[in-house]
Order: structure tokens, then sequence, then C-alpha cells
């Protein structure tokens, strides 16, 4: 019985560990700012001619 016990009591553990780290990594990826979105390389038009 005690094994049982130690078990489950890691299993529990390592679960709440697991969710833990999930919602970590989840908030700090909402944390960081959105990146302006600007191209990086513009091609100018001159008359748009077809």
């Amino acid at each position: 019985m005690p094994r049982l016990l130690a078990a489950l009591l890691t299993v529990t553990a390592a679960a709440v560990l697991a969710v833990g780290a999930a919602v970590g990594i989840v908030a700090l990826l909402n944390a960081t700012p959105d990146q302006p979105n600007t191209p990086l390389i513009t091609y100018e038009t001159a008359g748009r001619e077809r």
C-alpha cells in the first residue's frame, strides 16, 4: 500500500507540474507585445504600366 500511495503522489505531482509549466509558457507567450507588421523591403512602382 505505501508503494501505491507513493506512486499516486508522484503521478499527481508530475501532472500538477506539467499543467503549471504549460500555463506559465502560455502566460509568457501572451505577455510579449505584438510586433509591427511593416515590410522589410518596399518596391516603388512608377506609373504602373500594364
